[in-house]
């Protein structure tokens, strides 16, 4: 008896060992060799092109790993993976790298011979821009993104007038084809003054208006009306650009005027302006060349997916963002542009344990067809653009349609570094998401964004799951209309809870914690802990039986609550919350005439006995049938303005079976070192608190 087990296991264990083959690559590898330890191949699309070739020998079942050895790997094309790269539920291909190794894989090209001109400037001739015409968008100076010559180097030209001529109007509100004209004050327009015509082909003005951002080249320049045109797409009716948008001029050499910019001339010469503490000899200079670093590319709607990949342990930087001839128009969440990392038609993928940096688009986006799939434990930082999105713009149904995707104990910070409008996770037409125990943080406008119907159109992002996320310093003062997390469309189903959330700001309306906005319906907000926001822990727009119960709202600068809209039937219920502030309104909006079920809460305003709900005292708020058996009482918070929102007693909360929950819980799992990186630097902390201060003190009323 002995004897047949042993024998058994001894066919067994052969069997394994055949089932599992493994490739390794090296900087220092050579995509002719084996691909064994001692014989290395060269890059990731060696080791693909091993597999393809590996699988062409054998008929069983093969599973392949592909261990990745320490060191940097350029980048020459992008990595595709196609439907025949699949592996399955019980041989899976894996990419993960070497026990103790760091890879690090790069789209970019270091620029080297550099000399220093009679200005002090850095330059050096890029051959193949020369040649070529190879131009680039971003550059990184010792790993940090270089600022592209701009003026003014600080604040902004407001417009002065705008002037629409509309060549093409298509069947779409906005206008296919036409012409704009920006007029400027006197003294603005001296900044424009000494530009030449022939800088006018690379000159472009970037424009921030309410939650969106444009992005233009200039066809002319007139000095004697001080006025540029430009042309494009018709300008928005719901956010056009109009007198007092904020404007920057860019890329052109005369606005190279402080240290840390950069500019690339029609000569193909790169400028670079050094700073005081970067010589030639201590500084690395990087043009991220290629345009997408990975490509998963399948065809969901033939059901040829790519499935049961998994990348572990791999870092991913230098992605270019090439800037259209046309510019970017406006577009919410920066949902037009394409991501580093792209992955369409696929099942069971996963990136764990990894990162990416330094890229001028979205970091990852799981598109059209993806599911089942996972981006864990992956530190995304430096981007141009934002996060992680997910799903499509369309609704899309049967096999194109994403879902189940688990996006979990990320770190996603300093986003919208080129394209504001950009945020830390955006969920369009996709369903049963979790995304749970991420840590988000210096984006400009939303933190996290789920849904992509305005109205009640039928919408596919139901069931998602934002949980026990850590969502802090977003919006800073550049755009409006944002929040922490923001939601969009029926989303029945949808869950937003354990979240802790603060710091929220905005340059004008806007800035809150969580946001319902257009036809938002069937969305539970529980257990949040929300503070320091400008214009309120919650705000509905409009929408539908949302329910906001057992939330701690706290220190909004403006308002505590807002409501637009008011509607027929029931916008939402708010109980059993707890609101504490020191300054401002308790609510402001549509509260006279909204249908909400409103009860069983704890207003307290530390500052005093003005409690101001929609100009109406709490007597006059209860006449209404608000909060019929709410209190305005200390709700005996620890310390509070020390964000220790943890309760002295029971006394107060119990009143309104306010059930307490651990906001500790929220944000990064892991060890001292993972928790550590997800802290923002106290660089970035205090710009953020100047940015707020400033903001108000300029304009008390704006919002």
């Amino acid at each position: 008896m002995k004897y047949t087990n042993l024998v058994f296991f001894f066919v067994i264990s052969c069997f394994s060992l055949q089932a599992q083959t493994t490739f390794y690559i090296s900087p220092n590898g050579n995509n002719n060799n084996s691909g064994g330890e001692l014989q290395p191949l060269a890059n990731l699309i060696g080791a693909r092109n091993a597999i393809r070739e590996h699988r062409k020998t054998t008929t069983e079942g093969q599973s392949y790993t592909v261990i990745v050895k320490d060191g940097n790997y350029i980048m020459q094309e992008t990595f595709l993976l196609t439907a025949e790269d699949s592996g399955s539920e019980n041989y899976p291909i894996i990419y993960k790298a070497e026990k103790g190794a760091h890879p690090v894989f790069s789209g970019g090209k270091i620029i080297e011979g550099f000399s220093i001109n009679s200005d002090g400037l850095w330059e050096a001739k890029i051959r193949e821009s020369v040649y070529y015409k190879w131009k680039f968008d971003q550059l990184y100076v010792n790993n940090k993104r270089a600022t592209l010559a701009r003026t003014p180097n600080e604040n902004f030209i407001e417009i002065d007038s705008v002037q629409e001529q509309i060549w093409k109007q298509g069947r779409s509100k906005v206008a296919e084809k036409a012409e704009q004209k920006l007029f400027f004050s006197k003294d603005a327009f001296k900044l424009l003054s000494k530009i030449n015509e022939e800088e006018i082909s690379q000159l472009r003005f970037k424009a921030y208006h309410k939650w969106d951002y444009t992005l233009r080249h200039i066809d002319a320049i007139d000095k004697e009306s001080l006025s540029i045109t430009t042309s494009g797409n018709g300008m928005k009716p719901w956010n056009k650009l109009k007198k007092g948008t904020r404007v920057v001029f860019e890329n052109y050499k005369d606005a190279l005027d402080v240290p840390g910019e950069w500019f690339l001339s029609q000569k193909g010469i790169l400028y670079y302006m050094p700073k005081a503490e970067e010589t030639l000899e201590n500084t690395t200079i990087v043009a991220p060349v290629l345009e997408q670093l990975v490509s998963i590319k399948g065809d969901a709607s033939k059901h040829n997916y790519v499935e049961h990949i998994r990348f572990e342990g791999l870092s991913f930087e230098y992605c270019h963002y090439k800037i259209p001839s046309s510019g970017s128009e406006p577009n919410q969440a920066a949902a037009k542009l394409n991501a580093a990392i792209d992955v369409k038609g696929a099942r069971n993928v996963t990136f764990y344990n990894g990162e990416i940096s330094k890229i001028g688009q979205h970091a990852l986006w799981f598109g059209k067809g993806v599911s089942n799939s996972v981006v864990e434990n992956f530190y995304m930082h430096n981007l141009g653009g934002g996060g992680v999105y997910l799903g499509n713009f369309k609704a899309l149904g049967g096999s194109e349609h994403t879902h189940h995707i688990t996006v979990n104990n990320n770190i996603i910070q300093s986003g919208g570094q080129e394209f504001p409008a950009a945020v830390g996770v955006w969920v369009g037409h996709s369903s049963d998401n979790n995304i749970t125990h991420n840590d988000i943080g210096n984006f400009y406008y939303t933190g996290i964004s789920v849904g992509w119907i305005w109205g009640y159109a039928p919408s596919l992002a139901k069931r998602n799951t934002i949980a026990y996320n850590h969502i802090h310093h977003i919006g800073w003062d550049l755009l409006s209309d944002m929040a922490a997390i923001y939601t969009l469309g029926a989303s029945e189903g949808t869950v937003v809870e354990n979240n802790l959330i603060h710091h929220i700001h905005s340059y004008s309306y806007g800035g809150w914690g969580m946001y319902a906005d257009e036809g938002s319906s069937g969305i539970v907000f529980q257990n949040n802990l929300v503070y320091n926001t400008k214009t309120g822990g919650f705000q509905q727009n409009y929408g539908k039986d949302n329910v906001v119960k057992n939330n701690i709202l706290a220190y909004a600068k403006k308002y505590q609550l807002q409501c637009t809209i008011a509607e027929d039937h029931k916008s939402f219920s708010f109980t059993n919350n707890i609101i504490l502030f020191n300054e401002g309104m308790v609510a402001k909006g549509a509260w006279d005439d909204v249908n909400a079920d409103i009860d069983y809460n704890i207003y307290w305003n530390e500052s005093g006995n003005v409690y101001d709900f929609n100009a109406h005292s709490f007597k006059d708020w209860q006449k209404k049938n608000f909060d019929r058996h709410s209190f305005l009482i200390n709700p005996n918070f620890k310390n509070p303005l020390e964000a220790d929102f943890r309760f002295k007693n029971r006394k107060s909360y119990e009143k309104i079976n306010f059930s307490p929950f651990n906001y500790s819980k929220a944000g990064v799992l892991g060890d001292k070192e993972w928790k550590s990186k997800a802290k923002l630097s106290d660089i970035i902390l205090k710009q953020f608190d100047d940015a707020v201060k400033q903001n108000i003190e300029l304009d008390p009323d704006r919002g």
